[in-house]
């Protein structure tokens, strides 16, 4: 199969969705690897790393995407990018169509591209491509309260995050007990911080609470609660994930008009719409933003802040996918694994994600594909 890797369009997306050695076991099985020139730099992997790999160096997004069969990135598409695909070509990526623009689903039922959503493939109950992208971002939301919290930060409170003896260490207040809150629940915990989890699955609570030895305090998360937890933090952790769907605002603006004055608000739900309504879309390089004396930092691609440690993990998680499609072809691919089936958004023209049809008007059909064998 032909493979093709683009540079990512946007400056701040500094990630690559294969490493060498992801490429170097295609290129040994006999694929074609195409990446185009300086895709891998803001990972600190040069084109010689690639050539070594036996990759094929392009020097245009167009040729990347003219030669492949299947194209594997990590950043949504923006409008240029998917001008460039080519009818019945496999996508691969992070799609978060939810919150995308009409073009772009317009353009891949037109061109009858499969697009395949990291976020949405499932492997035993859980999320595994978005997992790793989501224990980083779990850490990194705590390395970025903290630094928020200092007093020449855009006015942060002054705080440290574990305090010192006779001083109260910071609350963190976490909202949502998947991977996300999870990661961030331990990084904080290992600070010293005082850590409060909310959600409303039960049973997640009591695992957090048998996890970390009953250090963090755990709450059934409603208006009511969110609502207090909210006011009693120095630092508020948005973590809430509904697969495929804009995530909804459960920290409305009277809530966040009821901070504390330099609080921070890390809105790691942002790349779904953001779970906090004065939420809106940052950039690594403008990351904050003041709205009633509280910082927001809302940041969708958290993980470029670390770019090679998540190239890394994210061709650790995704390379089995793209290696299966390209053996066993697409077709076989899906029907053996009904997971990887669950991150189809569209094909062969229809959209085959019920909650995207819903939000586009466009129609839905539920994914059928019969094997080439």
């Amino acid at each position: 199969m032909r493979i093709g890797i683009p540079k990512e369009n946007h400056k701040e997306e500094r990630r690559i969705a294969l490493t060498p050695a992801g490429v170097d076991a295609l290129t040994r099985a006999g694929h074609t690897v195409f990446i185009e020139s300086g895709a891998g730099s803001g990972s600190n992997f040069s084109d010689g790393d690639f050539v070594k790999t036996g990759a094929t160096i392009v020097y245009s997004k167009n040729e990347a995407f003219n030669l492949s069969e299947m194209i594997v990135k990590v950043a949504p598409l923006v409008e240029d990018e998917v001008d460039m695909l080519q009818e019945n070509q496999v996508l691969f990526s992070f799609l978060h169509l939810a919150v995308g623009n009409k073009k772009i689903i317009t353009e891949l039922l037109r061109k009858k591209i499969t697009a395949i959503g990291y976020e949405l493939i499932e492997k035993d109950g859980g999320l595994p491509v978005l997992h790793s992208m989501s224990e980083i971002a779990g850490q990194l939301a705590i390395q970025v309260a903290e630094r928020y919290l200092e007093s020449f930060n855009k006015g942060g409170r002054g705080i440290l995050l574990g305090g010192i003896p006779g001083v109260a260490p910071a609350a963190v207040v976490i909202l949502g007990a998947g991977v996300v809150g999870k990661t961030a629940a331990r990084a904080a915990l290992g600070r010293g911080a005082q850590v409060i989890v909310l959600d409303k699955d039960l049973q997640r609570l009591r695992s957090l609470e048998n996890e970390f030895r009953r250090r963090i305090t755990t709450v059934m998360a409603n208006t009511y609660t969110i609502s207090r937890g909210v006011k009693f933090a120095d630092v508020l952790i948005g973590a809430v994930l509904i697969k495929g769907e804009k995530t909804p605002h459960l920290v409305t603006e009277d809530m966040v008009k009821q901070m504390k004055k330099g609080a921070v608000i890390v809105d790691v739900s942002i790349d779904q719409g953001g779970c906090v309504e004065t939420s809106r879309l940052t950039t690594v390089s403008d990351p904050v933003f003041l709205a009633h004396d509280v910082i927001h930092y809302c940041v969708p691609n958290m993980p470029a802040l670390v770019s090679r440690t998540a190239s890394y993990g994210l061709n650790n998680a995704a390379f089995g996918y793209v290696q299966n499609i390209a053996e066993n072809s697409l077709s076989n691919a899906l029907l053996e694994d009904p997971g990887l089936s669950k991150g189809v958004c569209t094909y062969q023209g229809y959209c085959s994600n019920e909650a995207i049809a819903d939000i586009f008007k466009v129609e839905f059909r539920r994914l059928r594909v019969f094997s080439t064998n």
